[in-house]
Formats: structure tokens, sequence, C-alpha cells
């Protein structure tokens, strides 16, 4: 245990940190580097569980933990990850001075796939609000490759990426629609409602740039997930204020107007942009950054929660609840 008087200084580093001892906690960081694997994993797990409640105390110790994602043990290098993955969503700010060590996991080919995904999710935390801290052409193109060559269960670690950065800079991505318009109708369904919540965002800025994801916006009115509808619509209704939709997907659009309510609310939003009418007031947040980055955690959940998949947790495996007793991938008992 981590508050044990005879535990060993590396073994203590939470406690430190929640004592405000940053001092202490980097020197029993530089230990750990030196300790056997196990010791390793055992401390930043337990880093890992504090940082998800207290991720703002991680402010000074962050570059002491850059080590443990190069040197080390696959499964330490992969709990290192998801512990910056924490911090990040919690207190991106104290992040931003580590981001060159993500980008290099992240751009590292040889890197277990994983590792490379926690690190994207990461670095699209810290994106939404230091966008000029994290986003470059090298880190869009290895978010935007890795959706065409990476593993299954990576690819929406490399979606969400790319949606945050949508949600701090959609500039940096309006010349990628087509790009990501290729993968709406990738299998997983959090790939496609991250992507289609990234082409809205992109076009709450740049509605033109939609042009070249109408066909498959307009196919994704028919897609199985409403949520992934209700982007769809609401991208389309961005485009049409431009007159740029022709032809107007109307009959699509006319039989989703009693579907679920965050479709149908979308779907009124499109027609009346079509028709030039001014928006009804429960239109007026539809298609803001501000709404999307409020909602979408809200969403990803319940999308979770109805897909009933959970995770390995050593090393990230995407495994349904009916799934094998060991993790394919790494062969830990689930």
């Amino acid at each position: 245990m981590d508050d044990q008087p005879g535990a060993p200084p590396e073994t203590k580093v939470a406690t430190l940190l929640e004592e405000g001892k940053e001092a202490d906690a980097r020197a029993a960081l530089e230990g750990l580097s030196r300790a056997e694997p196990e010791t390793q994993q055992t401390c930043l797990q337990s880093l890992k569980t504090t940082a998800e409640g207290q991720p703002e105390l991680f402010d000074g110790v962050l570059p002491s933990l850059t080590e443990f994602l190069q040197d080390s043990e696959r499964p330490t290098r992969l709990t290192t990850a998801k512990l910056f993955v924490a911090v990040s969503e919690g207190a991106p700010d104290s992040v931003v001075p580590v981001v060159p060590a993500l980008v290099e996991r992240l751009a590292d080919e040889s890197e277990f796939y994983y590792v490379r995904a926690r690190c994207a999710e990461a670095l699209g935390y810290v994106a939404i609000d230091h966008p000029d801290a994290v986003v470059s052409p090298e880190v869009v193109a290895d978010l935007r490759i890795g959706l065409e060559f990476d593993e299954p269960e990576v690819r929406e670690k490399l979606a969400k990426a790319l949606a945050h950065i949508a949600l701090g800079s959609p500039d940096r991505l309006r010349y990628q629609v087509d790009s990501l318009a290729e993968h709406l109708h990738a299998d997983n369904e959090l790939v496609r409602y991250h992507l289609s919540t990234a082409l809205v965002v992109i076009g709450s800025e740049h509605p033109e740039q939609l042009a070249d994801a109408r066909e498959a916006l307009i196919s994704c009115l028919e897609d199985e997930s409403r949520y992934v509808r209700g982007r769809a619509a609401e991208a389309l209704g961005l485009l049409a204020a431009t007159d740029d939709i022709e032809p107007f997907p109307q009959l699509q659009l006319d039989a989703l107007t009693d579907d679920h309510e965050f479709v149908a609310e979308r779907v009124q939003f499109a027609l009346s942009q079509n028709r030039g009418e001014e928006l009804a007031s429960g239109c007026a947040e539809i298609a803001t950054k501000k709404t999307i980055r409020t909602h979408t955690a809200d969403i990803v959940s319940e999308i979770r929660m109805s897909g009933g998949d959970g995770e390995c947790p050593h090393c990230g495996l995407s495994i349904p609840d009916s799934g094998p007793p060991l993790c394919p991938s790494c062969g830990t008992p689930l």
C-alpha cells in the first residue's frame, strides 16, 4: 500500500503528491526508473488512479514521467500513456510541456499500437485548449493515416483525437473533410460518431468545406446510430445554408422528423436552413462548438453503455461482454 510506513519511496509517489511534496515525488520517480517492471507497474497504476480524481497534482512531475513512455516494458508504457490521458482530460494545461514526448510516441510506427492510441487521445484533450502546442501537419497526418491502417480498436482513439482537434481549431482540419468522410462507414460506432462530430465542428466555421462530404453525410442519415444520424443532419444543415447542396435530401430528412429527439431537432435545423427560415429557439444551440463540447462526453458514455463493451485493463483491447475469458491480445485473464 502507498501509505505503509515501511514502503519504499518509489511506491509512495501518489502519497507524496497528495501531500504537496513535488521534489520528493520527483526523486521517488527517479528511483522508480531503476526499479523492477512489476514495481513500476504497481506505482504507475496507483498514479493513474490518483490522476483520474486529482489531475492537477501532476503539474510539476509530468516531465519525470515521460521516461516511462520510452525505455520501459510495454505494459508500463501503456499504463503511463493512460496516466497522461487522465491528466490531459482533467488538467490539459499541465501536459503542454510534455507534448513533444507524446507526439514522438504517436509517430513511432514500431510502438505498440495501444500506446500510440492513448498518446493520441491525450494529445486530443490538450488540443482542445492548446491547438498551437499540439497540432502540426505531421500530427494530423499520423492520425488520419492511422484511420486507414491501424488496428480497429485503435481507430476510435484516433477519431476522438481528430474531433478534439476540430474543437480546438477547426481551421486545422478544414482541408481534411474528404479524408474524414471516407471513414464515416467504419464498423465502430464511436469512430463514426467522432468523425461526424468533427465534420460538424469544421462546418460550423467553414460550412462550404462540407461539400466534399455531402454524399457520405446523406448516406449517414440511415446510420443505425441516432447520434451519427443527428450529426449528419446537423452537418447537412450547415451545408444547406451555403446553397451548395443540390439536390437537397428532402425526402430522407422528412422521414426522420419523428426520430429520436437528438435526430429530430437536427433534422428541423437542416430543413429550416434549406428554406432560409429563422431558426426556432430550440435550434439556436445546434451546430455550435460550445454545445458539442459540453455534451459529447455524455453521448460517448451513452454509446459505450449501449454497446456493452469493455476493455482489457492491461493492454486496452476492446472486448465485448460476451468475449473470451482471456484477452486475445496479451493473454491476461479478464
